[in-house]
């Protein structure tokens, strides 16, 4: 029996922009994306947030609040179900640049965001945690 996967995605906030990196990895290889990846055995989903963004964008962050749970079957082209937990961030210390398995990381805004294809449901996460934010 196969289960599910847990995955986080970080939403860090900088400066009016969010943080995105784009994917060096299958699925989606090339897209833009949110910071995030899998939960490691006996990691917190906290814990393993701060880390998934740092090794991607280089920032330390704190976690701000959980922004949502996403768990569509659908929402992974492969076999296996993933279920991402997703929080808002702070950017605590560290300089934007991309890593581990993000070709770069970049600030884009609101504007930008709202015209692109975003790796998985990412727009989906993104247009949600756009409602709960007022325009500035």
């Amino acid at each position: 029996m196969e289960f599910p996967r847990v995955t986080v995605d970080g939403i860090a906030e900088i400066e009016g922009g969010i943080v995105l990196i784009k994917r060096l990895a299958k699925p989606f290889r090339g897209y833009w994306a949110l910071p995030g990846g899998h939960v490691k055995n006996k990691e917190s989903v906290e814990d393993a947030t701060v880390r998934e963004v740092k090794e991607e964008t280089g920032l330390d962050v704190e976690i701000k609040r959980l922004a949502g749970v996403y768990s569509d079957p659908k929402r992974n082209p492969d076999k296996i179900q993933r279920i991402a937990i997703v929080f808002s961030c702070r950017k605590k210390s560290g300089r934007l640049k991309g890593g581990d398995d993000a070709a770069e990381a970049k600030l884009f805004s609101r504007k930008e965001i709202s015209g692109m294809k975003l790796a998985f449901d990412h727009n989906t996460i993104l247009a949600d945690y756009f409602k709960k934010r007022p325009r500035k």
